[in-house]
């Protein structure tokens, strides 16, 4: 075969498909368009009683620190973090893990294959680009492991339809509106809009909002647009600047919108305190990517609490100049990563934090005319975490044995992948693990160590119990501790679920409370009840006979 051939793209078994190639003007076009738990566990002594302190008209005693509490942590994976790292546009994976010595690759790739002389080595049967090579420490000291071919059945060659699959964890031809992580974080934060938490259950950089963490009850992450809104807030505890506006009419407005918005912004106080407990300590990238890594890492080490964050570095769409384009990309992302990774290590945050790349597809296996590849399918994702281990997860791709379109058939779902992070790294239980994803997809074995204690389905932790008061008969305390300050509401209901009263809805700050129940007070006939807690987004109950 010649070289115009290769670089033509195309392939006597290959049927074009109509979109997937710059060349093919409003068809591609339209393949573009929309295309855009634990410091709480310090709990306070069951008979050490503190001050006393009134909210409304209840009394409440705050009770001090006892470490025999503390063997409530059900769950080993609560400071735990997860980063996902998105490489925007279709990453090529083929020039990402390169099959060293594999003939057809260089063969189908004659001008845009990394050449041997290129590469450094994952072992002796594959190998990245050397502008890859700051992950090489990460790799040698078992943090690092590639998994191969990750796709979906049917896959579908649209940017904007193929990132929502991605994010919603759908099948192809499926429209779901929500989230995996999402729906995950609703599960655990069911009180998100009644006693919503203080801190962020997940926070994005990046100009679009992902769907990845959309939930039926709204957005469950903190979406900051770029770095310089991020400082915004981070230095001043605000959204909104208020020193640039004039005295003007117009300018007042603005301001008295802005005071507003400033006001309601819940989250002000735990970011800026996290960003001013901790610095940065490794050199990132000079880039707007570099510099997202470099914010989620002061947050992680001033320790925000949010669970997952989702960082994106785009240009990944590479149907022309790949070879001068892609290395450049990939480099950013190594160069980061690296960076992320010292920089969590100087405090000891690092065995805490789970990073991992996805794309919405990958490339073509052949190269095209303009030097470039075109809409594919199945990409590697790459993940990264201390004491992870090295190695590889999954099929490599069979650049033979293709699919009608001369694409790979993918070998990993990515679902799959999904599954396992929720379930052996954030110690999701498996049945909550099946309804963030719509169905029973099962842990990668070999990409991490099991979860030796997934957490409980229904945490009893922050609702400590209650018992006769020791004073006074006929009073029942019910003891409770917040794990940050904020709202809280606790509630009695009917064994069906229906509210009777409202005991508690004030602001609380952090701590350990005692609630003296007279079920006379509010005319409690003796039976069955609930009484429900709700606070920091979440929803604790416990029956109680009166």
């Amino acid at each position: 075969m010649s070289g115009n051939d290769h670089t033509s793209g195309m392939h006597p078994k290959v049927k074009r498909r109509l979109g997937a190639s710059i060349e093919e003007g409003k068809a591609h076009q339209l393949a573009h368009r929309n295309f855009g738990r634990r410091d709480f566990l310090r709990l306070t002594g069951l008979a050490a009683l503190g001050s006393s302190l009134m909210l409304g008209s209840t009394s409440l005693r705050a009770f001090a620190p006892n470490p025999l509490l503390q063997y409530l942590n059900l769950s080993d994976c609560g400071d735990r973090v997860l980063v996902l790292i998105r490489l925007k546009g279709g990453n090529d994976g083929l020039n990402t893990v390169i099959l060293r010595g594999n003939d057809e690759y260089y063969n189908i790739r004659p001008t845009i294959a990394v050449q041997e002389s290129g590469l450094w080595a994952l072992s002796d049967q594959y190998g990245m680009p050397n502008e890859m090579s700051a992950l090489q420490p990460l790799w040698e000291s078992g943090s690092m492991k590639v998994i191969h071919n990750v796709g979906y059945p049917d896959a579908n060659y649209s940017h904007f339809r193929s990132s929502d699959i991605w994010a919603s964890a759908s099948d192809s031809e499926e429209i779901v509106n929500t989230g995996w992580i999402g729906r995950w974080l609703e599960n655990d934060y069911q009180a998100f809009a009644s006693a919503p938490p203080v801190v962020p259950p997940a926070l994005q950089i990046g100009v679009e909002t992902n769907m990845i963490f959309r939930a039926l009850s709204g957005n469950m992450a903190l979406s900051i647009s770029n770095p310089q809104e991020f400082y915004q807030i981070a230095l001043s505890g605000q959204l909104y600047n208020l020193n640039n506006l004039g005295s003007a009419p117009p300018d007042r407005e603005l301001a008295y919108v802005r005071t507003v918005a400033n006001s309601a912004f819940r989250y002000s106080e735990s970011i800026r305190d996290a960003y001013n407990n901790s610095i940065t300590q490794a050199t990132y990238p000079n880039s707007n990517f570099g510099e997202e890594m470099a914010i989620v890492a002061r947050l992680i080490k001033g320790n925000l609490g949010s669970k997952v964050y989702l960082v994106t570095i785009d240009g990944f769409d590479t149907h022309a100049n790949q070879l001068t384009n892609h290395p450049v990309l990939l480099q950013r992302v190594a160069d980061s990563v690296a960076a992320f990774y010292q920089d969590l290590g100087a405090t000891g945050h690092s065995q805490n934090v789970l990073a991992m790349t996805f794309s919405e597809f990958g490339r073509t296996i052949y190269e095209n005319g303009s030097v470039g590849t075109d809409h594919g399918t199945s990409s590697p994702m790459l993940v990264f975490g201390e004491g992870i281990g090295n190695g590889f997860i999954g099929q490599e791709p069979d650049l033979v044995n293709t699919d009608n379109y001369g694409d790979p058939i993918y070998t990993t779902d990515f679902r799959d992948a999904y599954a396992t992070v929720l379930e052996n790294w954030l110690c999701v239980h498996p049945d909550v693990v099946n309804s963030a994803l719509g169905n029973d997809f099962s842990p990668l074995g070999g990409l991490l160590p099991p979860s030796s204690s997934p957490a409980p389905l229904n945490d009893p932790i922050a609702l400590l119990g209650h018992n006769p008061d020791p004073e006074e008969p006929g009073v029942i305390q019910i003891k409770y501790s917040l794990q940050k300050r904020g709202p809280l509401r606790l509630s009695i209901l009917l064994p069906n679920g229906s509210a009777l009263r409202t005991l508690v809805d004030t602001f609380h700050e952090r701590g350990s409370y005692i609630y003296r129940l007279r079920p006379q007070d509010f005319y409690l006939a003796p039976g069955n009840y609930v009484y429900r807690l709700e606070n920091g987004g979440r929803i604790y109950q416990r029956e109680i006979s009166l």
